[in-house]
């Protein structure tokens, strides 16, 4: 094996929320929104459909994406 052991979810449907729990909503923030940032949480948010390997490659790209970003607020 040429990378480290990761563990996914258990094989099998997805268990459902607990009663009364929904997501929170999206709160606009008018002039601040940043276009990586933007799409890097809607990658996030997609990654829900997909494979769960697929579903790591997607969480770490937006990690990335989000590292970057933020890096670069100390050099503006």
């Amino acid at each position: 094996m040429t990378a480290p052991y990761r563990p996914g979810p258990p094989p099998g449907p997805r268990p459902a929320p607990p009663p009364g729990v929904c997501p929170a909503p999206v709160e606009e923030v008018g002039e601040a929104r940043h276009p990586a940032v933007d799409a890097a949480v809607l990658g996030m948010a997609n990654a829900e459909a997909l494979a769960p390997a697929d579903q790591i490659a997607q969480y770490e790209a937006a990690y990335e994406t989000l590292r970057e970003t933020l890096a670069t607020i100390d050099q503006a």
